[in-house]
């Protein structure tokens, strides 16, 4: 009895620059996919081999060139998956094969009042409105500008922002108090300090190398903080100076814990840990984040007179986080 014949194993086909693949798309249609001909040395995404896209494109037809114009912009995983998903909805309202040359600002506002007001019992939060919102006006902006459409039919919508409620900022002699405290743990005192006085965000911290902290100019030491070259951000990095105890604060660090690669080798949840520890050494009563010391550095800077494009640059802030941000910060630093 002859055993069954098994079907030959297909080689993996050879990747080169002419090479292409096909990738699903959020509407289940395929698209062609061009590979780059080295992808670490390739910052971007691959480039999109579609049709180009005119008035008569349907929105479905846009998703995959939109996805790569997010990405080619350097918005976040969150903001790319956001945004792809209120296009999902958009287009289930309007209908996938709909031309967007016929989207009208009519039909805009219709399905926000739907999604506002449609559905009893499940109003969406404001700020969900506000980024669909935004999600309209950055698609549609974004096929004007390139040339698709004459008319930006989201061009007078109005991006209503709700004001969120403002943090218990720490005063300075609570501070001073979580300073003191943190400082009976190298480590602890490390990490309250590089956020209190560099203001960074707790991903960044996580992300710190060793090789990020220079202690080359004891008086003036520098942390560099580095973004993926996938993320397609213009300047990959930023040099933020430190005061000079910080020298010292980390020179006690090394030689207690003898890091070698990561600054922090724990997960964020040990940090949030090592910070809670310090707060109830501090007597502090108030909730205390990593968040919250990074809006003190921000709120601090203010108040110094720090011009508020130079502190965006500080944060490291995107257009879209800095306009939710900057109302923030310029109401708890100088309240009415």
């Amino acid at each position: 009895m002859q055993k069954d014949s098994q079907p030959e194993s297909q080689p993996k086909p050879i990747v080169n620059e002419d090479s292409t693949v096909l990738q699903s798309n959020l509407f289940g249609a395929s698209t062609v996919i061009k590979e780059p001909a080295d992808p670490l040395e390739m910052p971007f995404p691959p480039l999109v081999r579609t049709n180009p896209l005119t008035e008569q494109s349907s929105l479905a037809a846009c998703a995959i060139p939109y996805r790569q114009e997010l990405m080619l912009r350097g918005k976040s995983n969150y903001t790319v998956t956001c945004f792809l998903s209120d296009l999902k909805m958009f287009s289930d309202f309007a209908g996938a094969e709909t031309p967007v040359g016929r989207i009208s600002k009519e039909q805009l506002t219709d399905w926000l009042m739907k999604l506002k007001f449609g559905v009893p019992g499940r109003i969406p939060a404001p700020k969900t409105m506000a980024r669909r919102v935004t999600f309209l006006k950055n698609f549609f902006s974004w096929l004007t500008r390139e040339g698709v459409l004459r008319e930006d039919p989201s061009l007078s919508l109005t991006l209503e922002r709700p004001l969120p409620p403002l943090p218990e900022l720490l005063f300075a002699d609570e501070v001073q108090r979580l300073l003191r405290a943190a400082s009976a743990d190298p480590r602890c005192h490390c990490l309250v300090y590089l956020i209190l006085y560099a203001g960074l965000k707790k991903e960044e911290v996580m992300g710190l190398k060793m090789g990020h902290i220079d202690l080359s100019n004891a008086k003036a030491p520098l942390v560099t903080i580095h973004f993926a070259a996938s993320t397609g951000k213009q300047h990959r990095e930023r040099r933020l100076t430190l005061p000079e105890e910080f020298t010292a604060i980390f020179k006690r660090y090394q030689d207690k814990y003898h890091p070698t690669d990561e600054v922090f080798a724990c997960t964020d949840r040990n940090l949030n840990y090592i910070l809670a520890r310090a707060v109830q050494a501090a007597g502090i009563k108030k909730r205390v984040t990593l968040q919250l010391l990074r809006d003190t550095f921000a709120v601090q800077c203010l108040r110094d007179g720090e011009p508020p494009d130079a502190l965006r640059e500080k944060l490291g802030l995107s257009d879209e986080a800095w306009l939710e941000s900057r109302e923030k910060y310029r109401r708890l630093a100088f309240p009415k």
